[in-house]
């Protein structure tokens, strides 16, 4: 069973892999293991005007689950955020 720290080594491949240099800032957000897999929750500006000009903008998440015995990639979803009003 892989450990946590390797699941998420992982997980940023995967991501690196998937999109390159494509997001800024990425962050480790959630971890989860559900029996013999990992959901890991991945953070990531997005692209936005507010950002040419030194703002922080908008962020996205992404949960991949990988096999927790060899580390395999089996989903990604995208990760919605409850936001305050």
């Amino acid at each position: 069973m892989l450990g946590v720290k390797e699941a998420v080594a992982k997980v940023m491949g995967y991501f690196q892999e998937f999109y390159g240099t494509q997001f800024q800032n990425l962050t480790l957000e959630e971890v989860e293991r559900h029996g013999d897999y990992w959901s890991i929750t991945l953070g990531y500006d997005l692209p936005s005007v507010f950002t040419q000009f030194g703002g922080k903008g908008p962020r996205g998440y992404k949960t991949f689950k990988i096999d927790g015995s060899t580390g395999e990639f089996v989903s990604m979803k995208i990760r919605e955020v409850a936001t305050v009003e």
